[in-house]
């Protein structure tokens, strides 16, 4: 009797039970501990950028980036509706209005070509979301940000270690946030980080991070005492957290290389169910690396998505449908500064299913889904013949 196969499966992939371990030998497992600076520093160092802070989650990195660009209530944030509610509650947060555009029908990202009509006085930032950890067309959208004066944040939840123009994503905006969440490519449970790539948001994000109080200067010898200077929350993860992390960043080539190794398996085995109509690839532009963090299908109906996973189900393979766009959300459309209806983005979404894709995965089990999802194509097919 076969296995149940699951959507996702957190994995070991070096010391992380080792690194935890001399965490709480250390003594000291609350945050900013030795582990998350090993962190921040390989990421500053791998991503080149000017500043690295972790945090508990990829939502709280955004979070972070809202106070830091001084979101008022009535500003305006830009971003695509086919995203996870963390990308618009950092912002309805700080009562700022949501102005959802349409996404493009390759990527799944937000049309660039439909940003800058979507500027207004009141508009005070973009957040493009690097969807299934492919860029969004960032040289375009700094140019319109440039000419409005706003900022960029970079959802870059499923884009860590991906590519725009052989530019790491993360680096590309003003900030950026990431997930390392049991679901992404490098893992942690929970946790995040924030990328800082404008040095006026440094010092001001430290203080934040720490419930408002200059106390990183007080580590650093910069003060004699620490107060309350600003806004803040507690951001930081535990030292735990990192421990776990650290030990994933360390073999993050490995974990990268599995990854494609599963993605590309998937691509060849339905590329000719594509040819006949049957079903849509992921798709990228050439000068975008992927990080295979997803593999989806777009299937030719609703109904059809529905039955092949319904299919999977009744084979012990769990696959899933993504987001309900925020648009059609009741807080979408409380908190939304359009009324428009997104027929891409409602359309796509309501055909894409996601397939197990994990560290973990063997070729065998991924054969399984393979030929599980082959033969529900097959039936379909004569169905329709």
């Amino acid at each position: 009797m076969n296995h149940k196969i699951p959507f996702n499966r957190p994995f070991i992939a070096g010391k992380e039970l080792y690194y935890i371990a001399q965490a709480v030998q250390s003594g000291h497992i609350a945050g900013d501990g030795r582990f998350t600076k090993l962190c921040q520093k390989w990421l500053e160092e791998r991503f080149g950028v000017d500043k690295a802070l972790l945090t508990h989650s990829c939502t709280a990195a955004l979070e972070m980036a809202a106070l830091l660009s001084d979101i008022q209530p009535g500003d305006e944030v830009i971003m695509p509706a086919f995203t996870f509610v963390s990308t618009a509650n950092a912002f309805v947060l700080r009562s700022a209005k949501i102005r959802f555009v349409e996404i493009r029908p390759d990527t799944l990202n937000i049309d660039e070509n439909l940003i800058e009509a979507a500027v207004t006085e009141k508009t005070k930032a973009i957040v493009p979301v690097h969807y299934a950890g492919v860029a969004c067309e960032m040289d375009k959208i700094s140019e319109i940000a440039d000419r409005h004066s706003l900022i960029v944040i970079e959802d870059a939840a499923q884009g860590v270690n991906a590519t725009y123009k052989g530019r790491y994503l993360g680096t590309l905006g003003h900030l950026a946030a990431f997930s390392f969440h049991e679901t992404k490519n490098f893992i942690s449970g929970e946790g995040g980080a924030l990328l800082i790539n404008d040095r006026r948001f440094c010092e001001r994000a430290e203080i934040i991070r720490e419930k408002g109080s200059d106390r990183a200067k007080f580590f650093r010898g910069q003060v004699d005492k620490y107060t309350w200077v600003d806004i803040g929350s507690s951001y930081l993860p535990s030292e735990i957290i990192a421990a776990f992390l650290y030990a994933q960043l360390e073999e993050a080539e490995v974990i990268t290389h599995k990854r494609w190794e599963i993605f590309e398996r998937y691509h060849s085995a339905f590329a000719p169910w594509q040819a006949q109509g049957a079903l849509r690839l992921p798709q990228w532009p050439a000068e975008c690396r992927h990080n295979a963090h997803m593999y989806y299908l777009i299937l030719p109906t609703q109904k059809l998505r529905d039955g092949l996973i319904a299919h999977l189900k009744s084979k012990d393979i769990m696959a899933v449908f993504h987001y309900v766009p925020l648009h059609t959300s009741p807080m979408g459309r409380k908190w939304s500064a359009s009324n428009d209806e997104l027929p891409i983005t409602q359309d796509l979404s309501s055909r894409l299913v996601r397939l197990p894709c994990y560290f973990e995965l063997t070729e065998a089990e991924q054969e399984r889904v393979i030929e599980a999802t082959i033969e529900f194509l097959k039936f379909t097919i004569d169905e329709t013949d």
